[in-house]
């Protein structure tokens, strides 16, 4: 059976040259499972790129390679536990909404980030029968927005707001060039 993401359009080659798929295959979250398979496809088949004229998904790459599972990625999730630890100390309730709580922010792990300052996260404490964990979105690290079980399921939802903004495209991932650290 193909995959849904089989039918991501891509402009273009796939930059995968500084893609680590050793780390893709072996990495491992705190409950012992890997990368979720529909993240492992997706970096597979497009590599290193902007989705839907916004979103950067972060893969492991290769060492001496900026923009990395590994570097970006894992500052940016540092970055999130911050801003939410702060807004939980100060009762700012509103950052969990409407989907959310301060629990399930606890378990959330960015892997991508929009050119608008919004972050994709995983829920790594609720990893499906599948191997997949749910895909949440904050805004602007302001709200927290179930977008489904899988990313597959989010990025139904992603390409239709992109078309929103963006109106009509002829692609869903323009490859963007590795750039060293």
């Amino acid at each position: 059976m193909a995959s849904p993401l089989s039918e991501l359009r891509c402009l273009g080659e796939p930059t995968l040259a500084h893609v680590d798929l050793d780390l893709l295959d072996r990495y491992r979250f705190a409950d012992g499972g890997g990368f979720p398979p529909s993240y492992s496809d997706l970096v597979r088949r497009v590599g290193w790129g902007r989705t839907f004229g916004l979103w950067l998904v972060y893969p492991p790459l290769l060492p001496g390679f900026a923009d990395s599972w590994q570097g970006r990625a894992a500052e940016l999730t540092r970055r999130f536990a911050a801003t939410y630890d702060d807004g939980r100390r100060e009762d700012f309730d509103w950052m969990v909404e409407p989907d959310g709580s301060w629990e399930l922010a606890a378990d959330l792990c960015v892997f991508a980030w929009s050119e608008n300052g919004d972050a994709l996260l995983w829920d790594t404490g609720s990893r499906g029968a599948d191997g997949e964990l749910p895909v949440w979105e904050s805004r602007s690290l302001d709200s927290l927005h179930h977008l489904g079980g899988s990313l597959v399921e989010a990025l139904g939802q992603l390409s239709a707001s992109a078309d929103a903004l963006f109106g009509p495209r002829d692609h869903d991932v323009e490859p963007l060039p590795a750039v060293r650290l």
